[in-house]
């Protein structure tokens, strides 16, 4: 029998240019089984009663608690101090240049990243480059388990480069690597009769990589340097160690760590943050996909099914079967947030449980006025919450040691919203309410404070363990795939990217509400939080809807407060956000090609004054593409982005992208070299001439 390529579920049932290999490989084909979160609140307050019965039946009382908090994505060191992370009056922020006139949307058959005129691109690192002195070169013919974790992973997505401050001319860029697509690293031949090696290659590109960077020139091209001092790979065979009141739970107890406080390996990183003290923190978010069940409730609750997985990692490493005796927690170690010292290669990472258990978008980190570090979260799946955690102690800007501690320690929160319209101008059309805008109000409701549990029924450990369940059970609002959370550094108001939710209304399924105001919501909004009293420690909050993303052209329910439609950039799908020195928010974009049928791009949106809700897009991604990790150094002329699965849809044999190598004949593979596509880390740079002008092309191969 010849080799074939993986089944693909999802075939038939993507739109436009939306590949059934990425729904595959990056979230095991989540839109085409149930949701996770299927009914009314009451429904799963059930299923957590009768779980959570179960386990205190088996001895598994209340402990003592904290809650944890996570950092976020800034503009890197040199741009982003602790202090930033203080609100500041807006328009104080000096600085910042990146002129640019937006660019057309870009066909998503195009296989090249598309910049606009007077700007040129280039990438720092590729999946496959060497990390330390005496790595083997990339070659996908001949790539082993051993060398792939010496070697940048696959599918780089959260980005940042912390710059030495120093000199400014140096710092580490550390990237995470959110899943792997077999059916482009492997030759398909090879792949079935190598399976194990083939799964144990696919392991070690997952994690983070950490690599040091150099420029000669503070607005220059930054390059990598093999052999760095601070190089360091983390893949699923790494160490970690449990942090929080779950860390020791029975829980988290396996026969491999009958102790419940190490665990091996990080899975599904998606985004994250660099917290104000210097480490990186990712959430694990897709984890299901890994892990054959038993078949449990609080199994089905995190979307892990009884069957055989597509990866078959369970038949390579006992602990992905959980129907294995003795692993029946493992799953139980995944999920959560995760922090790195990107300054110390020798440190052990650290898994924090009280930032609770659910599939982690990321999470940032907003210093409050009082000094509490406050983090933010997003569980990205459709009709899941919203999360915020506040530390006990606080912030110190000269003791990066004990800051270190902030996320072992604080109350957990999750987010009901109201809104102030009636309910019956709500009919999920999205078109606005008399009043002229979604908005309401909101309350954080508490999960675990003080450290005691606040979920009736539930301990602390359970809480976090089974963070699902419990806001469940304390009715928290159901959102349109809340991703990735961030804090301006201007303002202080907070920005959450609802990416998408096409079951929204539909038979069965919870309809339209004020903060997620369209059915079939298939392009994604943008909304915009202002803390009781700009205190990132209240738990109260007003909100608005500052953009209803989709084609203006086409689709008559998109809104961007007000800007006229008609002079904005086409957006869909927002994904993850960052910000410039001045306050702009930055939106890249997941999922574009299903919905608008333009590649996806990375945006520039203006937040305040008469051009507030004004949309230009600065870039677009090669085919098959997504926009990930924009890092945005504004005062530099640069912008950094992570392309994620490049010509996914393609195979080994026959490629559906060549980027960024672009290699026209198969046989120059080897050397460094790929003939198909590799994920890239780029850096986007102003290029200008000698008296001003720009010279760059827009284009690069």
């Amino acid at each position: 029998m010849n080799p074939t390529r993986t089944l693909l579920p999802m075939l038939g049932h993507t739109r436009g240019g939306r590949s059934a290999a990425t729904c595959h490989f990056k979230c095991g084909d989540a839109c085409v089984k149930p949701d996770c979160n299927t009914s009314d609140n009451s429904y799963f307050k059930d299923i957590a009663d009768k779980a959570m019965s179960r386990r205190n039946i088996l001895g598994l009382g209340a402990v003592g608690a904290s809650a944890l908090v996570v950092g976020p994505q800034f503009f890197g060191a040199s741009e982003a101090s602790a202090a930033t992370l203080v609100p500041m009056k807006n328009g104080s922020n000096k600085g910042g240049k990146l002129a640019f006139d937006a660019i057309e949307a870009v066909s998503r058959s195009v296989d090249d990243l598309t910049v606009p005129e007077g700007y040129d691109w280039a990438p720092i690192i590729r999946w496959g480059d060497p990390l330390f002195k005496n790595t083997a070169q990339f070659d996908a013919n001949k790539q082993s388990a051993k060398k792939q974790a010496e070697q940048f992973g696959y599918n780089n997505d959260y980005l940042d480069i912390i710059v030495d401050k120093y000199s400014g001319r140096t710092g580490v860029l550390v990237a995470n690597h959110e899943y792997t697509n077999e059916d482009m690293m492997f030759d398909a031949a090879w792949f079935e009769a190598n399976k194990d090696e083939a799964r144990r290659i696919a392991m070690n590109a997952h994690g983070f990589s950490v690599v040091e960077v150099k420029r000669k020139k503070n607005d220059k091209q930054w390059k990598y340097v093999q052999g760095g001092e601070r190089n360091r790979r983390i893949t699923a065979q790494t160490e970690f160690k449990v942090d929080g009141p779950a860390a020791g739970s029975d829980l988290l107890k396996t026969v491999a760590d009958p102790t419940g406080t190490k665990v091996l390996g990080t899975l599904n990183n998606c985004s994250g943050g660099t917290t104000p003290w210097g480490t990186v923190l990712s959430g694990e978010e897709n984890i299901d996909q890994y892990f054959r069940g038993k078949g449990t409730a609080e199994e089905a609750r995190y979307g892990i099914g009884a069957k055989a997985t597509e990866r078959g990692w369970e038949d390579t490493d006992p602990r992905f079967g959980l129907n294995h005796e003795g692993y029946e927690n493992e799953a139980n170690r995944f999920g959560w947030v995760i922090e790195i010292d990107p300054q110390n290669p020798k440190s052990t990472p650290v898994k924090h449980t009280n930032l609770g258990r659910f599939k982690h978008e990321g999470a940032n980190v907003r210093i409050a006025k009082n000094g509490k570090a406050v983090a933010y979260s997003g569980d990205d799946s459709r009709f899941e919450y919203l999360y915020k955690f506040i530390s006990k102690g606080t912030y110190s800007k000269h003791d990066r040691k004990a800051n270190m501690n902030l996320l072992s320690e604080g109350d957990l929160y999750v987010a009901k919203f109201s809104g102030n319209s009636p309910v019956s101008e709500i009919d999920g059309s999205g078109q606005l309410p008399s009043d002229g805008a979604f908005d309401g109000t909101g309350t954080w409701l508490p999960l675990v404070k003080g450290g005691v549990s606040k979920v009736e029924g539930m301990s602390v450990e359970e809480v976090l363990v089974y963070t699902r369940l419990a806001a469940d059970k304390i009715g928290a609002t159901k959102m349109d795939r809340p991703e990735d959370v961030e804090p301006s550094p201007v303002s202080g108001k907070l920005y959450v990217a609802l990416t998408n939710n096409s079951d929204r209304g539909k038979e069965g399924k919870e309809g339209a509400t004020e903060p997620n105001p369209r059915v079939s919501n298939r392009d994604g909004h943008i909304l915009e939080l202002t803390e009781a009293g700009n205190d990132a420690t209240s738990t109260k909050f007003t909100w608005n809807i500052l953009l209803v993303a989709g084609d203006p052209k086409v689709n008559g329910s998109t809104y961007f407060s007000g800007y006229p439609t008609d002079k904005v950039s086409p957006i869909s799908c927002p994904d993850n956000l960052a910000f410039d020195s001045k306050g702009n928010l930055w939106i890249s974009t997941d999922g574009a090609p299903s919905t608008i049928g333009y590649s996806d791009a990375l945006h520039k949106v203006t937040l305040t004054g008469k051009n507030r809700g004004r949309v230009e897009q600065f870039l677009a991604v090669p085919t098959g593409a997504e926009t990930c990790g924009p890092l945005i150094h504004d005062k530099d002329n640069s912008v950094f982005v992570a392309v994620q699965h490049p010509g996914e849809g393609g195979t080994f044999a026959s490629p559906a992208s060549l980027f960024p190598d672009f290699l026209q004949n198969p046989a120059a593979s080897g050397a460094g070299k790929f003939y198909g596509p590799r994920p890239t880390v780029v850096q986007v740079f102003k290029n200008v001439d000698n008296n001003g002008k720009g010279k760059g092309k827009g284009r690069n191969k």
